[in-house]
């Protein structure tokens, strides 16, 4: 695996997904019943905004920084660049928090985050970033057999009831990676069928995502629906032209705190031919 997400850290990819991602917890944190939280593709959890990747690329200047300048943000805006400052100097934002590290920062003490990373020398930064969190358990592994081996999570003996799986893979496979995402969700939903599951996916082109669609729209949820940011129009297989991200068996309404903040983040972050969308592809059961 050749990938580093330093390079794109804090663009407008991480942007829609650490929001939804964040309001996701905050939704579990609404009962105090414990959640569990596995990331399967978790990175190395911080990343230096200043570092030479992310200078290379500079694509947090037109995405977490162009939102840092934007006027009269939503609550789920403002909630997610707060979280983002929360691990930062006062006034500065030298390092950009992974999802891992946003999940960890949200959590309680009654809950429980296991962070999987296969890429060996991200792995390693990972455990020692949570070297001292007893909430936190890091797996060297794919995150794929993670989902057979942690599901249904439990604490001792006791099986933990509610929680969150979120599947942000690299798609170095291309498009390879979308069926090994929908057999990974069958079998998950098979285990753990109350969970809510967030998949983030790339749009290059829209055309390449339909059958996609199309089979996560028939997994046997109580419901699924796609939020999606892009940020020019999605007529070049060769750029990201924006992302999604997919939520199986969302919280009561939350399609509907999500539907405000869309069309704001793809003016924000957007160029000409912008836009957003959030379509339910199984309604509520």
């Amino acid at each position: 695996m050749n990938y580093r997400h330093a390079f794109h850290a804090g663009n407008h990819a991480d942007v829609l997904k650490h929001l939804v991602l964040l309001a996701l917890v905050e939704a579990l944190k609404r009962k105090d019943t414990p959640f569990f939280v596995l990331d399967t593709h978790a990175g190395r959890g911080r990343y230096l905004l200043g570092g030479a990747e992310s200078r290379k690329t500079s694509e947090a200047d037109e995405g977490v920084f162009r939102l840092l300048d934007a006027p009269r943000l939503p609550a789920l805006a403002e909630a997610y660049l707060r979280a983002v400052q929360a691990n930062n100097p006062v006034g500065a934002l030298v390092a950009y928090p992974g999802s891992p590290l946003l999940v960890a920062q949200a959590m309680r003490d009654q809950d429980r985050l296991a962070a999987c990373e296969l890429q060996p020398e991200e792995a390693a930064a990972l455990k020692d970033l949570f070297a001292q969190d007893p909430r936190v358990a890091v797996h060297a592994r794919d995150g794929y057999g993670a989902m057979k081996a942690l599901l249904p999570p439990r604490a001792g003996t006791q099986r933990i009831a509610r929680g969150l799986v979120l599947i942000d893979p690299p798609y170095e496979s291309q498009d390879a990676e979308y069926p090994q995402i929908i057999a990974a969700l069958r079998d998950a939903l098979a285990r753990w069928p109350a969970a809510t599951y967030a998949v983030w996916y790339p749009i290059k082109q829209r055309r390449s995502l339909l059958p996609f669609f199309r089979k996560a729209a028939a997994l046997p949820s109580k419901g699924a629906f796609v939020a999606e940011l892009q940020v020019r129009p999605d007529d070049s297989p060769l750029r990201l032209n924006g992302s999604g991200m997919l939520v199986i068996n969302p919280p009561w309404q939350f399609d509907q705190a999500l539907a405000p903040v869309l069309p704001v983040l793809a003016n924000a972050l957007g160029e000409t031919g912008a836009g957003h969308r959030l379509e339910w592809l199984r309604p509520p059961a």
